[in-house]
């Protein structure tokens, strides 16, 4: 069934995942923090998914969805195996997409989608390369953060830190490299969004502050900056313990997604 096999390939992936960090091996995590970031309108299990069985892959879509953007599957190429939810709206099993918040899933479907690489046809237009710039999405990032309650502030009081996290207040080191201030404050609003809770007493500052360098190698990632090597911090993190890297990983996935969403970053799913 391939609904079973979906979901073996994702436990193959976090295990396997889990195995390379223990030995020290940081670049798979990098890879999959980077998809998260490419596809992120997508669960985390189909974000693993697509990953694991095309690495390479930058948009992703349906076979019709392609179609309806001039673009043709090639022959013989092989569909990336996701999971689809079928939602219950207004009293009526029906199947819509990932992003639809307006129903409720009640089981998954086994659905294929296609790399940008394995089609031809019409030009897309050209996804923004931010190069270093935040452009734009410094003052979208500031605006959600305030939108959320917060206080930002800077102040040299706080050096050699670059930034703070306070529970509602956020403070800046003045005067950073653009990039490197968006950065910050991306790894600052992920320990708003993620640390403030009870989990905040379940977790060592190790874990809270590589989680918060995760979100922020992600959503720096989504927007084009050159996010460095940001993941390496994980290694060796979970002991190899599975599951609870599975887990931290679908906050990170949450958070990142929250503040993607919410500066408009566009993703590639269709």
């Amino acid at each position: 069934m391939k609904v079973e096999q979906a979901k073996q390939i994702v436990s193959k992936a976090i295990e396997e995942l889990s195995q390379a960090l223990e030995r020290g091996h940081s670049e798979t995590l990098r890879n999959y923090l980077a998809a998260i970031g490419r596809f992120h309108r997508y669960s985390l299990r189909n974000v693993m998914l697509i990953a694991s069985q095309n690495p390479t892959a930058t948009h992703v879509a349906g076979f019709h969805a392609w179609h309806n953007l001039g673009r043709f599957v090639k022959k013989g190429e092989k569909g990336i195996l996701i999971l689809a939810p079928i939602v219950r709206a207004k009293s009526q099993s029906v199947e819509q997409t990932e992003t639809d918040e307006s129903s409720t899933a009640v089981g998954f479907r086994a659905a294929y989608v296609f790399d940008i690489s394995q089609t031809d046809g019409q030009e897309l237009p050209e996804i923004g390369n931010v190069n270093g710039d935040p452009r734009e999405y410094h003052e979208r990032l500031g605006k959600f953060v305030t939108d959320q309650g917060i206080l930002l502030e800077y102040s040299q009081d706080i050096a050699p830190a670059r930034g703070t996290s306070a529970g509602g207040k956020i403070t800046l080191l003045p005067d950073q490299a653009p990039a490197e201030e968006f950065a910050t404050l991306a790894h600052e609003v992920a320990h708003e969004l993620m640390h403030r809770d009870e989990r905040r007493s379940t977790t060592s500052k190790r874990i809270r502050e590589t989680e918060a360098e995760a979100v922020a190698f992600v959503v720096c990632s989504a927007i084009g900056l050159d996010a460095g090597s940001a993941a390496q911090d994980y290694i060796g993190l979970y002991g190899g313990d599975a599951k609870l890297l599975s887990e931290s990983l679908e906050y990170v996935q949450r958070a990142a997604t929250q503040i993607l969403n919410a500066i408009g970053a566009d993703d590639s799913s269709a």
